[in-house]
């Protein structure tokens, strides 16, 4: 049994979403990080760096926090979505470095000011915005000659997709980059996809171009 402290962040879903996949039973415990939750003590034991998610696996007592490490654990654990061999091994990691330190941090500084925050500082809505669509043409590129990132479905793309999910906050057309939408929509397409995503609770339908 896993113990999950998440929330419906991108960073979250990607932690259910994999356990969903694998198909690894797991305890759901709700932070809800716009009432503080992530700083009561209980959870800063867990996560020192008050972020969610993380885990406890009771099997072995290990916790964890920061999403790229939960992630390799349970590849790793379960001999899944990480390959075994050194190419496919490293050309996951890569990308799941790029959206552990690209994606993730770019897109939520696009959500800060361009969702939450409009009006309030141009220069740095352009800024993110620009950059939000840079990683797109990147990330539509490399899906030009790979059905995924890495070659086959692995933890790059579990990582990545809640993150793309959120392409209407970031004020993208996922039309404007086919490869991207052809991979988008096929995983979103994925039961256990769709049951991650409404972990903890369902806020809204997956959103479909």
């Amino acid at each position: 049994m896993i113990d999950l402290w998440t929330w419906t962040t991108p960073n979250g879903r990607k932690v259910s979403i994999m356990l969903e996949e694998l198909g690894l039973p797991y305890r759901t415990h709700a932070v809800d990080i716009t009432s503080r939750e992530q700083f009561d003590e209980a959870f800063l034991a867990i996560s020192p760096n008050n972020k969610i998610p993380a885990i406890r696996d009771n099997d072995t007592g290990m916790t964890l926090m920061e999403s790229g490490a939960i992630m390799i654990y349970l590849a790793e654990k379960t001999g899944r979505f990480l390959p075994e061999d050194a190419e496919g091994r490293y050309r996951t990691l890569e990308w799941l470095m790029w959206q552990m330190g690209g994606v993730g941090p770019m897109l939520g500084q696009v959500h800060h000011f361009l969702k939450f925050n409009p009006g309030k500082a141009p220069y740095a809505e352009q800024r993110f915005h620009a950059e939000a669509e840079r990683l797109y043409r990147v990330l539509d590129i490399r899906l030009a000659d790979h059905a995924f990132l890495a070659g086959d479905y692995t933890i790059a793309d579990m990582a990545t997709w809640p993150w793309i999910s959120r392409y209407e906050w970031q004020r993208i057309d996922l039309n404007d980059y086919p490869n991207v939408r052809r991979w988008y929509l096929e995983i979103a397409n994925r039961p256990a996809v769709q049951r991650g995503y409404h972990c903890p609770k369902r806020v809204n339908e997956i959103p479909m171009p």
